[in-house]
């Protein structure tokens, strides 16, 4: 059963971190509407280049599981960036969502993919 719970919290929250937040920031850049927040100083334009590719090119590895702990990585450092430099001082209910996928992608990254996982055919 770990191994299942494993997989299903890889499709959870890569998953609706993808659908969720991804594919509009993806949208987004494509569009070349590149108006976004700077909140780490690196210019707009590489801020959301780096959210595409935590939110929506990283998640579809995690679902997959491959490379998952390395992949987790980008999507649990741009949600904590979320929580304690875009949201620090806000209201609980403001950043709540940003600490939950921390927590998930945290978890992801500790634990692995499981059995149900590329990583564990090819490795």
């Amino acid at each position: 059963m770990n191994n299942v719970s494993l997989l299903i919290l890889r499709i959870i929250f890569a998953g609706s971190m993808l659908y969720g937040h991804g594919i509009s920031k993806l949208t987004k850049l494509i569009e070349g509407n590149v108006s976004f927040s700077n909140p780490i100083g690196i210019g707009e334009v590489p801020t959301l280049i780096l959210a595409v590719f935590s939110e929506f090119v990283a998640p579809i590895f995690i679902i997959i599981g491959y490379k998952t702990k390395l992949f987790s990585f980008f999507p649990a450092a741009t949600m904590f960036v979320a929580v304690f430099v875009v949201h620090f001082g806000d209201s609980f209910k403001s950043f709540e969502k940003a600490l939950l996928f921390l927590a998930g992608f945290v978890i992801i990254m500790l634990v692995g993919p499981g059995k149900y996982s590329i990583d564990r055919k090819i490795f």
